[in-house]
């Protein structure tokens, strides 16, 4: 687990810090998981290779995916790190693939017309992630697997939102344009880092989208499976509160620094988290009006 580990320990990102409520064996798994997810991820936003370079590496991944599916030896060193958790937890192929799809999205498409494709974007880069996480976690009931494609699109449709300047600088507008027509903002003044009251209520929209997104999370999670989903209900914890922050500051997400929690905050959740498995707290600490 050696490179799996080190990309993990590296993107020191909100996903990898729940891993730390789990137990070891869990937390290596997860570990392998997230860096499979880091590294075709990277691929697809590295700007400073052609489009079809990418194009060839994303095939090259999920060709040695496959490998890894299929009990044959993986050429790369994660896949090699990822293969006995694939076999362990039974993961199959059809999800690598659609992650893989959703990160070949990104090398087609800079702009989203309406939110039903939007969400196949978000399923494919953050549900699919979480329908193979549970897989990890161990889970009784199969509803389930909808909570992780609810609390999926909740999280992304919260990055998005966070990271709305950021991906105006790589020339990317995530929000969908029919909102946009709708709010009267033009992809220009996204473009541009201009922020405004339509803006606002543009982005409030969309959040509003999100939070529906986490209270269907909220009422589909099983109680049977609460306990198991301790990392999912931290993340889930984790970007609600970071959509309250944004919310907090009206969405002007222009600034030269996207929002994010402090240390702090984000250690205090990882207690709660803790005690609340400790204590038997059965509801999810987000999605609450």
């Amino acid at each position: 687990m050696h490179h799996s580990r080190a990309i993990t320990r590296k993107s020191a990102s909100n996903l990898a810090l729940a891993f730390v409520v789990l137990p070891r064996a869990k937390r290596n798994a997860m570990s392998a998981l997230y860096a499979f997810c880091r590294e075709v991820d990277d691929v697809a936003d590295e700007e400073s290779i052609p489009v079809e370079k990418r194009r060839e590496q994303l095939t090259g991944w999920r060709t040695d995916v496959r490998r890894a599916c299929t009990n044959e030896v993986p050429q790369f060193a994660v896949n090699r790190e990822l293969q006995p958790v694939i076999r362990e937890f039974r993961l199959p192929f059809t999800l690598f693939d659609e992650l893989i799809k959703g990160c070949e999205m990104d090398l087609d498409i800079q702009r989203y017309e309406n939110f039903e494709q939007l969400e196949l974007y978000c399923y494919r880069v953050a549900s699919v992630v979480g329908r193979l996480s549970i897989e990890i976690f161990g889970y009784q009931n199969p509803a389930c697997r909808d909570y992780a494609v609810h609390l999926g699109k909740a999280l992304q449709f919260t990055n998005i939102l966070r990271d709305v300047r950021t991906d105006a600088e790589r020339g990317r507008i995530y929000l969908p344009l029919s909102e946009l027509k709708r709010s009267n903002v033009s992809p220009d003044e996204i473009l541009r880092h201009e922020y405004s009251d339509r803006f606002h209520s543009l982005a409030a929209g969309i959040a509003g989208r999100a939070k529906n997104f986490y209270r269907l999370a909220r009422e589909t999670l099983p109680a049977e499976d609460r306990r198991s989903m301790v990392a999912a209900e931290l993340m889930g914890s984790v970007y609600w509160r970071l959509l309250q922050k944004l919310e907090a500051k009206k969405f002007n997400v222009f600034g030269p620094h996207p929002t994010r929690l402090h240390n702090g905050q984000k250690l205090l959740l990882i207690l709660r988290s803790w005690l609340r498995v400790a204590t038997g707290t059965t509801g999810p600490n987000y999605g609450t009006p």
